[in-house]
Formats: structure tokens, sequence, C-alpha cells
């Protein structure tokens, strides 16, 4: 349930930023600050539910 309710809010943050941006313009701090709320959305989603795990290290061999 918890990842349909991101995903909800995902999409309504976004729909919320399109409609921002079209009014106030890309570079208002109001669409900036919109847009880094969703980027933390976005990646909070993909941080618990991405199938590619990142390695926590990387060997140089």
């Amino acid at each position: 349930m918890e990842k349909e309710k991101l995903s909800n809010q995902i999409e309504n943050k976004r729909a919320e930023l399109i409609e921002l941006a079209a009014e106030e313009g890309l570079k208002s701090d109001l669409t900036i600050q919109l847009s880094q709320e969703l980027d933390r959305l976005l990646n909070q989603y993909n941080q618990k539910y991405s199938k590619y795990q990142k390695p926590d290290f990387i060997s140089l061999q």
C-alpha cells in the first residue's frame, strides 16, 4: 500500500509542478522548490522499489 501512496504523491506533485511552471515560469523560486520536492519523492521511490541496487562499494581491480 505504501508503494501506491508514494506513487500517487509523485503523480500529484508532478501535476502541481506542471501547472505552476505554466503559470510562474521555469525559473520561478516556487517552481524550483516544487521540482526539488518531486525529486525527493522520486529518489525515495527509487531507493525503495528500484530493481537495480547500486553496490555499496566499487572494486578497482
